[in-house]
């Protein structure tokens, strides 16, 4: 298995066709493995979330040149004065994070991995955010301990997934009898309101580059996540709106209340899920429930669309499982040596 580390921006940024046609044969398939998301986040390093880093992309390829793996890695300085490996889009902002390799390949390829990286400077591989059913994590655990080095394998957060089997009234059955009740109620509650409501989707990439300030102004109602959003996390989030309107990945979603915007979301739409990413509400509007109301429409739009289920991705707040989502979690991996 031929094998290489990727430093340089160039070759980084030719890869996309490659790597998004590895990623959709691999073990995790999510958008945020996509090769326009990834470059997008290096482009702000996480939205400012780390200060510096160098690229460290392992690659393989087999006889004829095609990937045959990757591993989406970057560099970074630790507060001991040493270096630490970690995945590109590490940690607050990409959901689920994982090797890019087909499953026929994947222990080959961990083996090949830590071999090529036995060479470089680093103290410690830390491998957030990866799905608790990957093998990426017993693999390079076992490999890792087979070098002799320790290894930490910590479950972190919750990221629950509600299934969309039997479409719409499926779903509702499916659900506690009481969160139901109080779904339904909510949504017929808004429907009366005084100066009436409206759902928008908007998927078109010149919209979503426009409305996107929309969602940005929700967000900053709130104290912390106006404090989350940094002028460079801002710029990633119009980067954002830019790069998955092009590629139809990425939804926005608002509901209006009087005319005005009540409540938002911004998800991804990728391989017959909706993946509920971040959202803004308006406090003035609190009476309406916009967020349940919202979410509920949206649920019903996907499950009548005949996708296949919601993904909450991560997070403990409690109305991801009080609206049907079946607990999962992510685990992060760290290596020393």
């Amino acid at each position: 298995m031929p094998i290489d580390i990727v430093r340089d921006q160039a070759t980084f940024s030719r890869m996309g066709a490659e790597w998004n046609r590895l990623l959709s044969t691999g073990v995790t398939d999510v958008p945020f493995l996509r090769h326009e998301y990834l470059a997008l986040w290096w482009s702000t390093l996480g939205g400012g979330e780390w200060a510096e880093g160098d690229l460290c992309v392992v690659e393989a390829t087999d006889d004829r040149g095609r990937l045959t793996g990757i591993a989406p890695l970057f560099r970074t300085p630790t507060p001991e004065g040493a270096f630490s490996l970690r995945w590109i889009g590490s940690r607050e902002i990409s959901d689920y994070l994982d090797l890019i390799v087909a499953p026929a390949d994947h222990e080959a390829f961990v083996e090949a991995m830590l071999d090529r990286l036995e060479g470089e400077a680093w103290s410690v591989l830390e491998l957030d955010n990866v799905l608790e059913d990957s093998p990426t994590l017993p693999v390079v655990e076992a490999a890792a301990r087979k070098r002799g080095w320790p290894v930490t394998r910590t479950r972190t957060k919750p990221c629950p997934l509600a299934r969309l089997e039997g479409g719409w009234e499926g779903y509702l059955a499916r659900l506690d009898k009481k969160q139901r009740h109080e779904l339904r109620r909510k949504m017929r509650r808004a429907q009366s309101h005084p100066s009436g409501i409206e759902v928008r989707h908007i998927r078109e990439a010149g919209r979503l580059e426009m409305e996107i300030e929309g969602l940005l102004g929700l967000m900053a109602l709130d104290s912390a996540k106006a404090e989350f959003l940094s002028p460079t996390m801002k710029e990633h989030f119009r980067g954002l709106a830019r790069t998955g309107g092009r590629e139809g990945w990425l939804q926005l979603s608002f509901l209006l209340a009087g005319g005005g915007p009540a409540a938002g979301y911004l998800s991804f739409v990728y391989r017959n899920r909706l993946w509920i990413y971040n959202s803004g509400m308006d406090p003035s509007h609190l009476s309406l429930s916009p967020g349940w109301v919202l979410l509920g429409h949206m649920i019903q739009d996907a499950a009548e669309a005949g996708m296949e289920a919601v993904d909450f991705l991560r997070g403990e707040e409690t109305y991801k499982t009080q609206l049907g989502g079946v607990p999962r979690t992510i685990e992060q991996l760290v290596v020393r040596r």
